[in-house]
């Protein structure tokens, strides 16, 4: 009778650990057979989620919604605040509050001293919730994170994978916030040989990241996947009109755009040069809306000027975004010198989803320049040289061509959401499998 029952106590113990969730969800049943799904889970780390507005906020809850379809998916989140009702409940990811306090982006000692502190609880976290053959999952922001995720990934025997959204120090050194061969860029470019070394995969959302990434020693072409962001509007041509909420107030027939973050690998000033060089065109008007350290610069050289060309409207909501980027005729898109391979403006795609055309202020070579000439969509100014930028205005101002706007909703399709997500899906299907990506190629 013991024998027996130790017997049933033994399969209905087999019972509950084959019925887990985590391994029940780790199957899939095709025909008569079973065919084994990687049955690790997937962490992702960012300080930026809903109900934080960011734009990498949203791109990070698009792939972690996706991944928690097919795997247990947990999320350790920077941002506090309840979230949007879409991303909750059964078959989606469950997000872990990581305390945080962000600091402005101006007040840069304090903002680092906070980003550091998170990325320190966030590595504590990690070493608490990951297990042998998970996969964490993070982004470039904060730039100190990265390497909390990769040192706790390889303490626990887990896979990593980093989206590559800014690369630092390059970052930093193109805003001219360090110098070349300072003592903290070369630390911080010893640093991320040791991280590229040690991650399993880095996600490229642009061709042109894949030289500056195969400086450091410590990274291989066969860990690169080139996965580019997406439009969050749907592609379509939106015509301009008189009574567009953004236009009423300005009487002026061609409108200039300036939209969203702009932070250190931006230029404002080029803008406003612009803007001061056609300032006696009258038919031509400037119309801004962002935030970031950019736009405070912005606000200081219009109050200092006062041009009449010039008009700044508040942050945009996410349910009004379509309809200011169809108020403008023409969109700017203002970087630094030496962008390439450093960023890529998530921003540009839903620029063409709206069917505009844009100018580019970048090296020829970066991603978003290559787009733009590759198919035809506008113009590539060179950085530093306001009078170009005035000059490509002007031309978008006289030209005539009526194609344009279905170039870019063309090229803007190409950038799909599902796409992306697809392809997300499969790499850490990948890295579920085999955590050593150079074995496979």
């Amino acid at each position: 009778m013991d024998r027996g029952a130790g017997a049933g106590d033994r399969a209905r113990r087999s019972r509950h650990h084959q019925d887990h969730p985590e391994r029940r969800g780790a199957r899939i049943r095709v025909d008569r057979g079973l065919i084994m799904q990687p049955s690790g889970k997937i962490v992702v780390a960012s300080q930026h989620y809903p109900p934080d507005p960011s734009t990498t906020a949203a791109i990070m809850a698009e792939i972690a919604c996706r991944l928690a379809t097919e795997h247990e998916v947990v999320v350790l989140s920077g941002s506090p605040g309840a979230l949007p009702a879409a991303q909750t409940g059964p078959g989606k990811p469950r997000v872990v509050a990581i305390r945080n306090r962000m600091a402005g982006k101006a007040a840069l000692v304090r903002r680092g001293a906070s980003e550091l502190l998170f990325a320190a609880r966030t590595f504590f976290a990690l070493v608490r919730e990951l297990r042998r053959g998970d996969v964490v999952l993070t982004v470039t922001a904060p730039f100190m994170l990265p390497y909390a995720v990769a040192a706790a990934a390889r303490v626990k025997g887990a896979r990593s994978a980093l989206i590559m959204h800014d690369l630092f120090p390059d970052v930093l050194v193109m805003a001219g916030l360090l110098k070349p061969g300072s003592f903290v860029t070369l630390m911080m470019r010893a640093a991320n040989s040791l991280m590229f070394r040690a991650l399993n995969a880095v996600i490229t959302i642009g061709r042109d990241a894949e030289r500056p990434l195969l400086s450091y020693s410590g990274m291989r072409r066969s860990k690169i996947r080139f996965i580019p962001n997406w439009a969050t509007l749907v592609p379509a041509p939106r015509p301009v009109t008189s009574d567009n909420p953004f236009r009423k107030a300005i009487p002026a027939r061609f409108i200039v755009g300036l939209s969203g973050n702009l932070g250190f690998t931006h230029d404002p000033e080029i803008v406003f040069e612009a803007a001061r060089l056609l300032k006696d065109e009258a038919d031509i008007h400037f119309l801004l809306s962002g935030w970031g350290i950019g736009f405070e610069r912005l606000k200081q050289l219009q109050a200092a000027a006062n041009l009449s060309n010039v008009s700044f409207v508040g942050r945009v909501a996410d349910s009004e975004l379509e309809a200011f980027l169809a108020s403008a005729d023409l969109w700017i898109i203002p970087y630094r010198k030496n962008v390439a391979g450093v960023s890529v403006p998530s921003r540009f795609y839903n620029l063409l989803a709206v069917g505009r055309p844009v100018v580019l202020v970048s090296e020829p070579e970066a991603e978003a320049a290559l787009t733009v000439v590759e198919s035809r969509l506008g113009w590539v100014v060179p950085p530093g040289r306001a009078d170009r930028l005035a000059e490509a205005i002007r031309a978008a101002f006289r030209s005539d061509d009526d194609t344009i706007a279905a170039r870019a909703v063309k090229a803007a399709s190409r950038f799909d959401r599902t796409t992306a997500m697809n392809a997300y899906a499969a790499l850490i299907d990948e890295l579920l499998r085999n955590p050593d990506l150079s074995e496979q190629r």
